[in-house]
């Protein structure tokens, strides 16, 4: 075990945290109206009394940014904590299918498949991760049958109390960090690098944001409402429920 300098985490953080603003960026560029628009309940529009194509607007794309965004943090974390577990253990990226790290420590092969928040999956995501670990330890076995390995979900960051789950554990949070670090307060130390030129990245991304909702809009504008202005419902729904006809094969 090698102690973790503070001066590396950050300076990891700042040549790499620019890929998640980035891949924010690409992700509303790329979005298109008619993705958005089949996707979302038309009748929780109406039923909420929005009257303008603004409000539907960002109503989809801030739905849109708020998923989207979880996921990419969620990935960027994930390289983060192997970044930091490879410095104080010598941890690296599995091989191993639905195993996102490995790393031994006191003799043990520990196995973990990293996830941000605590409730990240139904039963069967929780039930297809159990067999995930299962198959990994048949394999790490294969070469070394007397191996000890040690299965976790780590969640980066809130709390589960009642750790030990049976065929593995869940650490969350502080304890998560602590986990792959051995430093108790790294939960904490990580946060200030963390914003390394937030407020200028996130310029860049509310003109994207900004261009995008007018964009929207103006398109929703065009193609769902009257002359009037008041918005065709009829016309929105069939757009997004209405049974598609079926080309003939010739």
């Amino acid at each position: 075990m090698k102690a973790l300098s503070l001066q590396d985490v950050s300076l990891y953080v700042e040549e790499n945290i620019g890929i998640f603003h980035q891949k924010r960026i690409q992700s509303i560029d790329k979005l298109k109206l008619s993705q958005v628009l089949k996707r979302k309940n038309p009748y929780l529009f109406k039923a909420k009394y929005i009257l303008t194509a603004e409000q539907i607007i960002k109503s989809l794309v801030d739905a849109h940014i708020s998923s989207n965004e979880e996921t990419i943090f969620g990935d960027w974390l994930e390289g983060f904590a192997i970044f930091i577990n490879d410095k104080v253990y010598g941890g690296r990226k599995s091989g191993i299918k639905g195993i996102d790290l490995e790393f031994n420590k006191d003799g043990v092969r520990n196995i973990v498949t990293i996830k941000s928040a605590p409730n990240w999956g139904n039963s069967s995501q929780i039930v297809k991760m159990v067999t995930d670990f299962k198959t990994a330890k048949k394999t790490l076995r294969t070469s070394n049958s007397q191996l000890n390995i040690f299965a976790v979900n780590g969640c980066c960051y809130g709390r589960d109390n009642k750790p030990d789950k049976g065929d593995y554990f869940k650490y969350c949070g502080q304890r998560f960090w602590e986990f792959i670090s051995g430093d108790d307060e790294l939960f904490t130390e990580i946060i200030e690098p963390l914003g390394h030129k937030a407020k200028e990245k996130n310029d860049e991304f509310v003109k994207s944001y900004s261009q995008t909702v007018n964009k929207f809009t103006k398109e929703f504008a065009n193609l769902f409402c009257r002359d009037s202005g008041d918005i065709d419902w009829d016309k929105l729904v069939r757009f997004n429920s209405a049974i598609e006809e079926q080309k003939e094969k010739k």
